[in-house]
């Protein structure tokens, strides 16, 4: 009986007296791993960016806000946000019963003749009144001083949160905005807290980041916004559920509340990042799905290649494995040196694939700054797919080489 050793010796001697076609065939599977490879990093990364920019507004969120393309006549004469103080209160005090963790009013000010300086220095910024609990709500992170205080708010005191970009702005000779003063409408301020940068670049460039640029946000508390507006609206509410899979439910909640507090005066909607996050799934689902069905044919044709080749090694070599069996190989030596062959091929060429995949997997990711690096499941994958495609592919031909009858082999010109 012919051994292992000599087997995989016969396999590679095989192989190598046809480079060109070994090395086509070993290219095929290469293309077709590459492929696998590329689908699982960017379906990786692509999970990974998306969601670590969605988690920069909370993924418990739900926003309430007024309607205000409602077609009723009556309730789009009305003025205001149709959110006030009390309301607020009033959900605050039923947060349990309502399913929620945490929540924060959004008063706005809009850009447009909104001043924001430091003597001769100014800073275009989205002006955002909050409350104590919102920083946790979006998962903004500190990097230098504190989030306001419950006596902040109720005393309306002139403090702020800002950003790195906002503080270059405003006090580019400064080592540290802590403690320095800035106007806002006229209005002394005092910088008590720098918030992390946050990245939102990719949610960005397919314009679903809100409109907002997280790195140019002044935060103060809602009630010292109030007391700059003039009045006591709110433009919505930011709501931390406490359970995701109920969001919906306390989002239909609040905006009932809201109905029934003002006596339908309002039209009230409500958005909650469950649905985005559903809406994402989809969309990395069907690019994935999409991605597979590439990396598959690829791996098809890799195979095809790998069939065709054993299909003509074995028309070659006919006189050949005549002789062996003639000398006493039998079926099962004949058929497991053309399964080494196959499977050498595919092993060779889901090495190299794996190599190629993880050099352009890591270039992309320097380039573009985003974690694309090939998942553990993902090369494990691709070793086991290579090697079975090998395997299937020359399974035929080696049935085929193994099943020839040695008097009509050797007669084989």
């Amino acid at each position: 009986m012919i051994t292992l050793k000599d087997t995989f010796g016969q396999a590679f001697h095989a192989l190598g007296n046809h480079r060109l076609r070994t090395f086509l065939s070993i290219m095929g599977i290469t293309i077709g791993i590459t492929a696998v490879i590329a689908v699982s990093t960017i379906s990786k990364g692509g999970n990974y960016v998306v969601y670590s920019e969605l988690e920069t507004f909370g993924l418990n969120s739900v926003w309430v806000y007024r309607n205000w393309n409602d077609d009723s006549p009556l309730r789009r004469a009305r003025d205001g946000s149709g959110i006030n103080n009390d309301d607020y209160l009033a959900i605050t005090d039923l947060a349990v019963s309502l399913g929620i963790h945490q929540l924060s009013p959004i008063v706005r000010q809009g850009r447009r003749n909104l001043q924001i300086r430091n003597g001769s220095h100014f800073a275009n910024a989205d002006l955002l009144g909050v409350n104590t609990d919102y920083v946790d709500i979006v998962n903004d992170a500190l990097t230098d001083g504190r989030n306001f205080t419950h006596t902040d708010i109720s005393r309306k005191n002139p403090v702020a949160l800002i950003t790195p970009n906002i503080a270059s702005k405003l006090f580019p000779s400064e080592r540290s905005p802590i403690g320095q003063e800035f106007r806002i409408q006229n209005r002394r301020v005092v910088v008590v807290g720098i918030l992390a940068e946050k990245s939102r670049d990719f949610l960005s460039s397919i314009g679903s980041a809100g409109g907002q640029n997280a790195n140019d946000r002044i935060l103060i508390p809602y009630s010292l916004m109030q007391l700059i507006r003039g009045d006591t609206q709110i433009s919505n509410l930011h709501i931390e559920v406490a359970e995701f899979e109920f969001a919906a439910q306390t989002a239909e909640s609040v905006v009932s509340l809201l109905d029934r507090r003002h006596r339908g005066n309002y039209a009230y909607s409500s958005e909650t990042m469950a649905s985005y996050i559903e809406t994402t799934d989809r969309i990395l689902g069907g690019v994935g799905l999409i991605g597979v069905i590439a990396a598959s044919i690829s791996l098809l044709v890799g195979g095809m290649g790998i069939m065709n080749m054993m299909g003509t090694s074995v028309l070659e070599r006919t006189r050949e494995i005549g002789i062996r069996k003639a000398i006493g190989a039998t079926e099962s030596d004949i058929m497991r040196q053309f399964l080494f062959e196959a499977a050498i091929i595919s092993i060779v060429g889901g090495i190299l694939g794996l190599l190629v995949g993880g050099i352009a997997s890591a270039s992309l990711s320097y380039i573009t700054r985003f974690p694309l690096l090939p998942s553990v499941t993902g090369v494990v994958t691709a070793l086991v797919v290579s090697l079975l495609v090998g395997v299937l592919s020359g399974y035929l031909p080696a049935r085929r080489a193994a099943r020839l009858h040695p008097v009509q082999a050797l007669r084989a010109e």
